[in-house]
This record gives C-alpha cells, sequence and structure tokens, in this order.
C-alpha cells in the first residue's frame, strides 16, 4: 500500500480544482471545530485550576452582577480571626459589561502588598512591580488583554471614567486570569462616580493547608445571617460556575455546531470521493485486471479519502491554533472570563475528527469500487 501513495497524490492532483475546494472545506469546518472547542477547553482548565486551590469568595447575598454587590470592608478582619483561614483580600470589582461579553474589561481593586500574596504566579514580564505600589493610579495589565487592547507599559488605559497608568504586564500559569486588571483597592474605590469607601465588592479568603472550605463557608455565613449584610460564600470554582452559569450553557450548546462541521467534512469528503470513483470506473477495472483484489481497490479509495480529510483537518487545526494564539481571544459574564484555549489536546482531538471522518466518508465509495464488475468497468469510456 505504501507503494501507491504517490500515485493517490497524483490522482488527487489530477483534478485539481476539486481537490483544492474539498480540502478548503475541510479546513473552514475543522478551523470551526477547534475554535468552538477552544472555549470549552477554557471552561474545563478553569474549573480544573480552581478546584485545586484553597480559595473561597465571600459575596453579598442575593446578588448577581458585581456591580450590586457592597460589603463592610470591616468584614476582613472578621473573617480573617476564624480558625482555618490564611489570608482574606478586600477586592473592589469594575467591569464594562455584566452580560456575556467577547470583548469584556474586568478591573479588580487589591491592596497592592496583598496582591502578590493572592497571585504568587504572577510573572511581569514587562513594567514593574514597585511602579505598580508607589502610584496609585497604576495598574498591571494581563498580557491577554494587553494584546487584544494593544496596550503597553507606560500607556494610559480607560475604560468609561476609570483612567489607569499601565505599570506592567503579567503572565500568570491560569490563561484567565490574564484577561484582568488590577489597580489599587483606594483608586478604584474613589474613583469618579464611584464613591465605595469602606466596601468592597468581595473578599476572597485563603484557607490554610488542612481547612475544612465547606465548614468555613458555613460558618461566614451564619456570622452575618442577621446582618449588617448578609452573605454568601462559596469555594472560588463554584462561585466562578454560578457567575458563568448562562454562558455555559450556551457553550454546551455550542457542541452542536461543533457536530455539525464534522457533518459535514464527511458529507463534504464523501461527494469527492464518490465523484472520483464514478471518473474513474476503467481505471478500477484495469488494477483489478492487472492483479489488483476487490480488497486493494478498496483500501485505494479509502485512502484517497482520508488523505482528503487530513489534508483538510491538518491546515484546519493549525490556522485555528496560531489564530487562538495570537488573538488571546475570551469571553466573560458577570467580571469571570474563559479564555479561549489552544492545546495540544485539542488539537489532536481535531486530526483525530479529521482522520475518523475521512475513513467514515470513503468507506461507501470504497465498497462501490471494490465491487465494480472488471467487464462493466472495462466497457466505459
Amino acid at each position: 500500500m505504501i507503494k501507491l501513495i504517490p500515485y493517490i497524490f497524483k490522482t488527487l492532483w489530477r483534478h485539481r480544482s476539486r481537490t483544492i475546494l474539498t480540502v478548503s472545506g475541510s479546513a473552514v469546518a475543522l478551523f470551526v471545530f477547534c475554535f468552538v472547542g477552544s472555549v470549552q477547553e477554557g471552561m474545563n482548565d478553569l474549573q480544573n485550576r480552581q478546584a485545586g486551590k484553597r480559595s473561597l469568595i465571600t459575596f453579598q447575598a442575593n446578588k448577581f452582577c458585581p456591580a450590586t454587590s457592597h460589603l463592610p470592608q470591616d468584614y476582613e478582619s472578621e473573617i480573617g480571626k476564624i480558625a482555618g483561614v490564611r489570608e482574606v483580600i478586600p477586592v473592589q470589582v469594575f467591569t464594562n459589561n455584566c452580560r456575556a461579553s467577547l470583548d469584556v474589561v474586568v478591573f479588580y481593586g487589591v491592596p497592592p502588598e496583598k496582591l502578590r500574596v493572592a497571585r504568587p504566579d504572577f510573572v511581569i514580564k514587562e513594567g514593574s512591580w514597585e511602579e505598580f505600589q508607589r502610584n496609585q493610579d497604576s495598574a498591571v495589565m494581563g498580557a491577554a488583554v494587553a494584546n487584544r487592547r494593544g496596550v503597553s507599559v507606560g500607556d494610559k488605559f480607560s475604560i468609561g471614567s476609570l483612567s489607569v497608568v499601565i505599570a506592567g504586564i503579567y503572565h500568570a500559569e491560569d490563561p484567565a486570569e490574564e484577561n484582568y486588571i488590577y489597580s489599587h483597592l483606594d483608586f478604584l474605590q474613589r474613583s469618579k462616580g464611584m464613591n465605595l469607601v469602606g466596601t468592597v465588592t468581595q473578599l476572597e479568603v485563603l484557607l490554610e493547608e488542612n481547612a475544612d472550605a465547606d465548614g468555613i463557608c458555613r460558618a461566614i455565613d451564619e456570622r452575618y445571617l442577621t446582618g449588617p449584610i448578609e452573605t454568601d460564600t462559596r469555594p472560588k470554582g463554584v462561585f466562578q460556575a454560578k457567575s458563568l452559569g448562562d454562558l455555559t450553557q450556551l457553550i454546551g450548546m455550542a457542541h452542536y455546531l461543533g457536530l455539525a462541521c464534522v457533518g459535514l467534512v464527511v458529507a463534504l469528503v464523501a461527494t469527492t470521493t464518490v465523484m472520483s470513483v464514478q471518473d474513474r470506473i476503467k481505471e478500477h477495472s484495469v488494477l483489478q485486471t492487472l492483479g489488483y483484489s476487490g480488497l486493494k481497490v478498496f483500501q485505494l479509495v479509502l485512502a484517497e479519502s482520508v488523505a482528503l480529510s487530513m489534508m483538510g483537518g491538518a491546515l484546519g487545526v493549525i490556522v485555528a491554533m496560531l489564530v487562538l494564539r495570537i488573538s488571546s481571544l475570551s469571553v466573560g459574564a458577570e467580571a469571570v472570563t474563559i479564555a479561549f484555549t489552544p492545546s495540544l489536546n485539542l488539537a489532536t482531538t481535531g486530526l483525530i475528527v479529521a482522520l475518523l471522518t475521512g475513513i467514515l466518508a470513503g468507506i461507501f465509495p470504497a465498497i462501490q469500487a471494490a465491487r465494480a464488475e472488471i467487464v462493466e468497468g472495462l466497457r466505459q469510456v
């Protein structure tokens, strides 16, 4: 079969316009498949990373968008006294859009000295921590949002009435974290039109290694059950999943788009292969006359189908991975973002899908070619 590889590619190139169109169509379908899959990859990555972290989020009860949650900042010291709590980080959140959006901008206002405690994996690739700590109107920006917005260190970045000077651009182990901007808590509380001094949007509670997370959640919420403001405390992963509830359903529905793309590849490659078999009835009969068995003809046609599908699939997967890597896309809702994550697992899945669709598309035409009568085939003009 290996000896027939040059013959297979010569056959495909013989009808180059048809081959190019089929490969292009397969590439587009696999591109969309990988693009849709990258959102699910990002969602899975976010959930897996948060599951391993020992942190809780305390939010105002019965509130949803960050703009509606206002907790007294002095809850920080009270919660910090609970056994098993390692650190409490007060966080003021500002976002340009609480609804699902591909261009959500999220500011987290935190005390600068606590940011490195809360995010020890942050690495400043441009600028410096010291510049951020010295200037209250400065911020550090994730590499993904900086790339999307074309922002560099020293630039002034504005959303509505909020303006900051970018003192640093950071990389993080978690791709979703690179879609946030961290500023000074005091600055965000005192920004024009906010007047939120003494309150915060949420408290991030870091736990000791062996602390009972569920027990601490209950202890915090029971403490403030009767006021002054009731809280809702959850593990950070659970909190984010709740915030992304509607978006998660949309991502689940997008799977059908991915399946439709797979169906498109099957139909496209199968159509091309059937046309190729019909064009070469006499040629296949000659091959059988020369001693090629029906099984060999079957393998030959199936190999052509797989080659078409794999060429288009490989092209679509490579382009999708490059676009996803360069664009740093994300989707967010209620100040929680999901990064479109290009991964080796996603690329491998795309190639496996291309292989399987090539096999599925080629089976019927290959059977048709293998069962063709030699005499009838030789009569074809």
